[in-house]
């Protein structure tokens, strides 16, 4: 279990409906229904990973999150609607992030946060950054929005949206006192809770 599971998990109430875009092999949903007895539901685009969703017991629709999968929720229909480290991979986040307020209460988004020191000296060297949570080379990665801590906020006071509660965790998935101290500089990943206001 990643340690960021844990932090997810409690923001999340017990028995409610959550909904995990890019779930994965549905392992977070896995955990969340043991730990917090939520009912949920996984949309993965990978064949390997919705037959990996199904041996873990997850319930999931193989969609594009570039295509019309929220057509196939009305509001409200979840609780929560969580999406992690995928926010970057997508062509619009900005408007799958419409969707996901609409479709749920609360919002829990988890990205990388390319305001990270390691990042910023690699820019500064000329050069993209690698690291543990960024493994590929830019040749090789999916990831076509990278954005700092500071760009998501920024989002979000432009969309209206209120973040009920945020922190940033090291390469180990782990709150440390420097990414307290600084997160923006000190976080590998960047956790957000988010409703409209």
């Amino acid at each position: 279990m990643r340690a960021d599971w844990e932090l997810i998990s409690n923001w999340i109430k017990p028995n409610t409906r959550v909904l995990d875009l890019g779930c994965g092999d549905g392992a977070l949903l896995k955990y969340l229904r043991s730990e917090r007895n939520v009912s949920g539901l996984g949309l993965e685009i990978s064949d390997d990973n919705i037959v990996r969703c199904i041996e873990n017991g997850v319930d999931v629709i193989q969609a594009d999150l570039e295509g019309q999968w929220h057509n196939y929720f009305s509001d409200y229909s979840f609780d929560y609607v969580l999406m992690t480290q995928t926010l970057q991979a997508v062509r619009h986040p900005d408007r799958i992030l419409d969707e996901m307020l609409r479709i749920a209460n609360q919002t829990i988004i988890t990205f990388y946060n390319m305001g990270y020191w390691k990042s910023r000296w690699e820019l500064f060297n000329g050069r993209m950054p690698v690291t543990t949570v960024l493994p590929a080379q830019w040749y090789e990665t999916e990831n076509i929005h990278l954005c700092t801590i500071s760009d998501f906020e920024a989002l979000c006071a432009k969309k209206n949206i209120r973040c009920i509660k945020n922190v940033g965790v090291n390469h180990s998935y782990q709150v440390s006192p420097t990414t307290r101290w600084m997160p923006n500089l000190m976080s590998e990943v960047a956790l957000y809770l988010l409703s409209i206001k």
